[in-house]
């Protein structure tokens, strides 16, 4: 069976139904998000490379 212009039509409806629902509930999940997950400070007195997880995978995909 093929679908016919009613059945694009009526997911189409029904996707711009979830989207207006969709927009205030987000607003609302980022108002209500804890503020305690700031970065900290970077540490700019040291001269070398942090050796963090980040930066080994970033040296070891750097690698020739």
């Amino acid at each position: 069976m093929s679908k016919t212009a009613d059945d694009k039509a009526t997911s189409r409806r029904d996707f711009l139904k979830l989207a207006t629902a969709a927009a205030p509930a987000a607003a609302v999940v980022a108002t209500m998000a804890p503020d305690s997950a700031e970065a900290q400070p970077a540490d700019l007195s040291k001269t070398e490379i942090q050796d963090t997880a980040h930066t080994r995978a970033y040296l070891d995909s750097a690698r020739f």
